[in-house]
Parts: structure tokens; C-alpha cells; sequence
């Protein structure tokens, strides 16, 4: 079994001015409301949700991104609703958000 339930990563990746990144996308704002939401939500620890950033994950073109495992999940977001659409649907009750999948 491992050690989280869910381990998120969010790519925060910054390129070049110019290139496009999704550090440049709001990833970094974005990866620490959700780390503070799981954590509000007592989601957080060993059994449950980890929220971490990544490097470069070579998907900057349709990001912002992150990924989900051990279910595999890559999600596009723009904003704190998509987070917690992502929060509420599939880390809490296992359902994969379509709208916002790659």
C-alpha cells in the first residue's frame, strides 16, 4: 500500500520570458491554495493527500497541469474552483473530473 492515498504533483516550471510555462500560468499560487485546502480539510498526512511541486512535466502546453497518482489523472486548471472542483470530486470521493482531465 503506499504511504498517501493521492499524490498530487502540480508542475511550477519556469521557462524562459517568452516560452510558455506553467509557472507563468498561476501553477505556483495554485499548487500552495491547494496544499493549504487539503490541509483545512484535514486531508493532509500519512493515508491521505500529499500536494507537491514539481519540475518541468512536458505538458506546459496545455497547462497549467498537474497529475494525480497512483491514479494516473492529468488535470488542467485556471483557477481556486477548479482546485476544488478537483479537491471535492476526485480526492475526496474518487470521481474524475471530465471537464478538466488531458
Amino acid at each position: 500500500m503506499s504511504y498517501f492515498k493521492h499524490h498530487v504533483f502540480f508542475c511550477c516550471n519556469q521557462r524562459a520570458e517568452g516560452e510558455t510555462c506553467c509557472a507563468a500560468l498561476g501553477a505556483v499560487e495554485l499548487q500552495t491554495y491547494a496544499k493549504d485546502r487539503i490541509a483545512a480539510l484535514g486531508l493532509k498526512g500519512k493515508g491521505q493527500v500529499r500536494i507537491n511541486k514539481a519540475g518541468c512535466l512536458d505538458r506546459c502546453d496545455e497547462g497549467p497541469v498537474l497529475v494525480v497518482y497512483p491514479d494516473n489523472v492529468w488535470y488542467s486548471f485556471v483557477d481556486k474552483a477548479d482546485i476544488d472542483e478537483i479537491i471535492s470530486e476526485h480526492l475526496q470521493n474518487g470521481r474524475i473530473v471530465e471537464r478538466l482531465k488531458i
